[in-house]
């Protein structure tokens, strides 16, 4: 049997399914019991108490029976109404309604069950009119008699007492076990909100805690954390170090072509060295943000404008279109900045026009640039991510070359962020709309 439909009814928060395991067994438990233990115990003793009554109302019905007439009857009920404890009335008029009871009085269905069973002589039941009484009536020789006995004669005296003690016990229990598991649980969670900021780009301090599985899992993040560290450390020093290094010859390079003159050969190595310097540049930027830029709370609003604005104090033809973002996020400026700076850069390349926004949800931001220029074809999109990744055949060239690195760079940076790059089409300006999705 499929149960994949319960799924989306189950809680998704470790609180809540430790709840659901917690109180499902209690209250199946105290169903099970209310509906086994409370139904029949409690209605085999009101069956049997109601039997013992009905030896009495027998006894009252053949005296009444036997006796001469309504005096005679009357006098002999005076004197059998004290001891059996039953109020008595004779003539009586019958209700119009034979069987009246309330529909959560489980032990009244008994009481006129075995009525009916044991005593044919009854004309009606009223479990109604008094909570605290059965009152009913007989068919006798001598015409309808009422009788009003107490409801304890027939009925377990404060059954809900049982049901008072079971709720009050599974609820205590309930809180002690929420509060054990509570104590447990907290570490784990103190481990997910570590690995979740360390996804999102940020370090909080952490010690292992909690049970033995726990702190495992707690000292295998902190290796697994520390050898990422050390790994972006390594790879940050060598791009820099590398990238600094290729700058000397570089350098002579350069001033190497400048002394030989000028054709098309020449120029064309020009353009080599050219390429070469912008991806020296770019390795030096990344590299030296990477290392210096911490994640503080940023207006992502304000940062979109001073992109924007210094874009177009160059001349170039950039607007800012939606901000809708309420309150400041947590991030990497300089790194941000450098991603968006990267978009901003391709769609002027490859367009005339670009348009940068950024949108808010619950869960995360999007930061979105788009252009008007040739985009990028779908099956395409995955590769163009890659670094030193050039689609000629996609992009204008004219319009000059990158190194290959600008959206690497930009994805790298989001997943930094614990986010994500996203390569689409704008509906608006019909070229390409890349995405920089980032958690809240």
């Amino acid at each position: 049997m499929n149960f994949k439909w319960l799924k989306k009814y189950m809680p998704r928060g470790l609180y809540g399914r430790a709840a659901l395991i917690l109180l499902l067994p209690i209250i199946t438990l105290q169903l099970v019991v209310s509906v086994v233990f409370i139904q029949r115990h409690f209605e085999d003793v009101t069956r049997q108490m109601t039997r013992a009554l009905v030896l009495d109302l027998a006894l009252l019905k053949v005296e009444i029976d036997t006796a001469g007439n309504l005096i005679e009857a009357t006098a002999r009920l005076a004197r059998l109404s004290g001891p059996l404890q039953l109020d008595i009335t004779l003539p009586a008029k019958l209700p119009e309604q034979r069987y009246t009871r309330s529909l959560f009085d489980l032990s009244g269905r008994i009481v006129i069950l075995t009525f009916e069973d044991r005593l044919p002589s009854v004309a009606a039941v009223d479990l109604v009119s008094d909570s605290h009484a059965v009152i009913l009536w007989m068919d006798t020789r001598q015409g309808p008699v009422r009788v009003s006995v107490s409801r304890e004669r027939v009925s377990a005296s404060n059954p809900h007492q049982f049901l008072v003690l079971m709720l009050f016990v599974g609820a205590l229990m309930t809180l002690v076990a929420f509060l054990y598991l509570r104590n447990q649980l907290r570490p784990i969670k103190r481990l997910a909100r570590a690995a979740e900021a360390f996804g999102k780009g940020r370090v909080l301090d952490y010690s292992p805690a909690g049970a033995v599985e726990v702190r495992a899992a707690g000292n295998a993040f902190l290796d697994m954390r520390a050898r990422i560290e050390r790994q972006i450390e390594q790879r940050t020093m060598m791009l820099s170090g590398v990238s600094h290094d290729l700058r000397t010859p570089l350098t002579r390079l350069k001033l190497g072509l400048s002394m030989l003159g000028d054709n098309d050969e020449i120029r064309e190595m020009k353009r080599d060295v050219a390429d070469m310097e912008r991806l020296v540049d770019e390795f030096l930027a990344f590299s030296r943000g990477d290392a210096l830029d911490d994640a503080q709370p940023t207006d992502p609003g304000a940062l979109l404008r001073e992109i924007v604005d210094k874009a177009a104090r160059g001349g170039r033809d950039i607007a800012l279109g939606e901000v809708d973002v309420q309150g400041p996020v947590t991030l990497r400026p300089m790194a941000i900045r450098r991603a968006v700076e990267n978009l901003v850069e391709n769609a002027l390349r490859y367009g005339k026009r670009a348009r940068v926004s950024v949108a808010s949800g619950k869960r995360s931001v999007t930061i979105s640039v788009e252009d008007d220029g040739p985009g990028i074809a779908r099956e395409q999109r995955e590769k163009a991510l890659q670094p030193f990744v050039r689609l000629d055949l996609a992009r204008n060239q004219d319009r000059g070359g990158g190194v290959g690195l600008g959206l690497s760079i930009t994805h790298d940076i989001a997943r930094r962020h614990g986010g994500t790059l996203r390569l689409g089409e704008s509906a608006d300006l019909g070229g390409l709309r890349a995405d920089i999705v980032l958690p809240r």
